[in-house]
């Protein structure tokens, strides 16, 4: 009989398949903010945009490499870790917007655009939450099958 862990898990496959199009996504991104003409194509960024690049780009960069080793090996408690990593870059990531906010909005989209980077940050803070739960469960699995095995 499969464990639980084992009949949800979806295909190697598919995971890697995941895995490569966020790492490409990252890559991608990376490259449109950066390039020419880059983020100063998009008429409601302001030139403060240049404050927020350093943890964009690492965050983005972070997404990339993690979902790389994800590809050579994934099991539940690096996808953990890996995602708590992530989720607190992307945390940092939000707290830089709120501080420099670099949008230029007009008829209250400001308001709009800060209440939506409070949501991004609590549903973060949620998810590290929820990330680190699933780290602990993991690696105790873990040991108890290196327990039980030995």
């Amino acid at each position: 009989m499969k464990s639980a862990e084992t009949r949800s898990r979806k295909s190697a496959g598919t995971h890697r398949t995941g895995y490569t199009i966020a790492m490409l996504l990252n890559v991608i991104l990376l490259y449109l903010v950066n390039g020419r003409p880059g983020w100063s194509a998009l008429p409601f960024l302001t030139t403060d945009t240049v404050h927020v690049l350093t943890i964009l780009n690492v965050s983005l960069a972070a997404g990339a490499v993690v979902n790389f080793i994800y590809l050579i090996h994934d099991p539940p408690w690096l996808i953990a870790a890996g995602g708590i990593v992530t989720t607190g870059l992307g945390i940092g990531v939000l707290a830089r917007l709120w501080q420099v906010f670099p949008f230029d909005f007009t008829d209250g989209w400001s308001v709009a655009a800060r209440v939506l980077l409070v949501l991004g940050i609590i549903g973060s803070g949620i998810g590290i939450v929820v990330q680190t739960v699933t780290l602990i469960a993991a690696v105790a699995r873990r040991d108890r099958t290196k327990v039980s095995a030995g």
